[in-house]
């Protein structure tokens, strides 16, 4: 078959934090896209978004495109997608597979293989793409580069590569200097056999394989992402598998549901470094964007006008854990102006999320204003409230759960692989936690540094909240990361958060009075002055059950001076919850009030009274 030789397509891939994102900065640099003048003055040019600044991680596939000129040849248009590197985003990952011909797989040369990684492998080699590995950092003090190659190449054998795939080039990098080389470094040093990452583009140029075409097919491009313009509206980023397509043209809409359309093509752009700049026409293997179809859905086909064939649609993993998104429903709603709170809009936004996130589900519940919304983990639920708290919503987010499957008869859950790295000595603390949460140690490694590394097999259940608990007992040096491995039997019952709650008996403001003989009880979540409500969580009790307090009362006034009246009285600064953190301390019977200006946790049920009846009535039946 032809092959256009002037266009490669390349996914680079890896795990949270190895260096994706930094690596696509230097190649952008050096591929000649920005005049001198033009300098970039910001680092991670692809995060767009400020969530992904603000921790460091990608979470929406972006591509942008390199002219790269080698020195003995025509210049090669190289098409980069920007992959996440968290599982919770696999979603996206799937996506940019579809797009590529070949991957880059970046691994950290300290850390080496972890979860994320062999998730992201485990695409690449089911999608039968070529392999470029990049193991990058090598000037980490701490880099271990010949145990991370064979430990790479262990990993590609358990997941079953063939001797095709195994045979993969190996380039060593420092993608924050922009440096790349073909020959090992001594570890923790710079290559000094190159000073640019030329090394990296040759390589890419010899492995990834040119698109290909059979000439005289009709047309055949496929929607992969989707994006908006303020002037052209919703946008569709296809790459063109047959034929070509081009500004103007009349094609056919093959659409999810199995009918078809005849569109108009009103806008065609291609990316040339970070801008898309309009087009007349694209081929074979292009990625570009098309505009003028307002509908039009991720997975669907743009076809020849007299020769439709639609392409097969874009299929990703079920999700793996649920909440419930709902209106908020505290005594507080409402008291932040412009705030939207009504189910019509968040419903409407959730809708929308839809739309572009293809490994989201959202199902009706037996309320109106709430809606169980499913996905991949706890971090990319946690980013759309997060979203939605930044735009202004008022909701009621209840506890993560799992989504369970029948398998032969049987309810199953999803297990985690859980990858941990800490200091040798909490290695008793850690398989204590672990022990009490079902999990089943998979491999233990002493590196001889002091360090340990542990894999875990766990119910994906006894995750949630752990990562909490994980750190306070590994005094914040312990790392950890988990990705999806299979479905088992359901585990039974899980003791998960071995604390109760400090709940508020009424509403007002909190004192510091209150606070000083509260404290002495548990460790609490509000300051002073901020205003409470019935029902409200304001600290975890140091014992199992939970504790209905008044922490609205107020010192009372009198004549009398007390002799200690002289002594300060010392409050404990408040533990400070983050959107994830209240999600991981909730319990069942417990949810969470994002607002715009804050987070708060509340029992589901506010009165007390019912509260205490209810579990009168367990405790009876049990």
């Amino acid at each position: 078959m032809p092959t256009r030789s002037d266009l490669r397509n390349v996914a680079i891939v890896a795990h949270v934090d190895h260096g994706k994102t930094t690596l696509v900065d230097a190649m952008l640099r050096q591929g000649g896209q920005f005049h001198a003048r033009n300098e970039l003055t910001t680092d991670r040019m692809m995060d767009s978004m400020d969530l992904e600044r603000e921790k460091g991680i990608t979470i929406l596939a972006k591509n942008t495109a390199i002219t790269y000129a080698p020195a003995d040849g025509e210049p090669v248009v190289i098409n980069i997608i920007d992959t996440p590197g968290h599982a919770d985003f696999g979603g996206e990952v799937e996506r940019g597979l579809t797009m590529v011909d070949g991957v880059v797989l970046l691994v950290d040369a300290s850390e080496g293989p972890l979860p994320q990684t062999r998730f992201v492998l485990r695409k690449a080699l089911k999608a039968r793409l070529p392999i470029i590995l990049v193991i990058n950092k090598v000037d980490r003090p701490d880099a271990r580069i010949k145990e991370v190659v064979d430990d790479t190449y262990e990993l590609f054998l358990d997941l079953d590569a063939d001797d095709s795939q195994i045979d993969f080039p190996i380039v060593y990098a420092c993608a924050r200097d922009g440096i790349a080389s073909l020959g090992q470094p001594v570890d923790g040093t710079v290559p000094t056999d190159s000073d640019s990452l030329e090394p990296l583009f040759q390589t890419l140029l010899d492995t990834i394989p040119a698109p290909s075409y059979e000439e005289g097919a009709p047309l055949q491009a496929h929607v992969t992402n989707l994006d908006a313009s303020p002037f052209l509206g919703r946008l569709a980023l296809c790459r063109v598998r047959e034929g070509t397509i081009r500004k103007g043209q009349t094609v056919t809409w093959c659409k999810i549901d199995g009918t078809t359309e005849r569109v108009r093509i009103s806008e065609l752009l291609m990316t040339e470094g970070l801008e898309r700049k309009p087009a007349e026409s694209a081929g074979p293997g292009d990625i570009m964007a098309v505009a003028g179809i307002p509908e039009i859905m991720i997975g669907e086909t743009l076809a020849d006008a007299d020769d439709p064939r639609p392409l097969p649609l874009i299929t990703v993993d079920e999700p793996a854990i649920s909440m419930t998104i709902g209106t908020n429903t505290s005594p507080l709603v409402g008291r932040v102006k412009g705030a939207k709170v009504t189910a019509r809009m968040v419903k409407d936004r959730l809708d929308r999320e839809l739309i572009g996130n293809v490994s989201l589900r959202v199902l009706p519940t037996d309320r109106p204003d709430a809606w169980e919304v499913q996905g991949r983990g706890e971090l990319a639920l946690a980013i759309l409230v997060e979203q939605m708290r930044r735009e202004s919503y008022e909701l009621t987010v209840g506890k993560p759960q799992v989504v369970t499957r029948e398998i032969d008869g049987k309810t199953c859950e999803p297990v985690e692989r859980l990858t941990i790295d800490a200091p040798e000595e909490y290695l008793g603390a850690i398989t204590q936690l672990l022990a009490t949460r079902k999990g089943r140690m998979e491999q233990l490694v002493n590196h001889g540094t002091g360090w340990i590394r542990m894999e875990w097999l766990v119910p994906a259940r006894g995750l949630i909240g752990f990562r909490t608990e994980f750190l306070t007992d590994t005094r914040g040096t312990g790392i950890l990361h988990h990705v999806f491995e299979s479905y088992e039997p359901w585990f039974g019952e899980l003791r998960t958060r071995g604390n109760g709650s400090l709940v508020a008996d009424r509403s007002g403001a909190v004192t510091g009075f209150a606070m000083i003989n509260i404290q002495e009880r548990g460790s609490l979540f509000v300051e002073p002055g901020t205003e409470v409500y019935e029902g409200m969580i304001v600290g975890e009790n140091s014992r199992a059950d939970d504790m209905d307090v008044n922490i609205t009362k107020e010192k009372k006034l009198t004549n009398m001076r007390a002799s200690t009246s002289d002594e300060t009285e010392k409050v404990i600064p408040p533990r400070k919850l983050s959107l994830e953190q209240a999600l991981e301390f909730c319990r069942e019977d417990e949810c969470v009030e994002v607002t715009p200006t804050s987070v708060r946790i509340r029992k589901v049920v506010l009165d007390q009274t019912i509260r205490g009846r209810a579990a009168a009535r367990r405790k009876h039946a049990g």
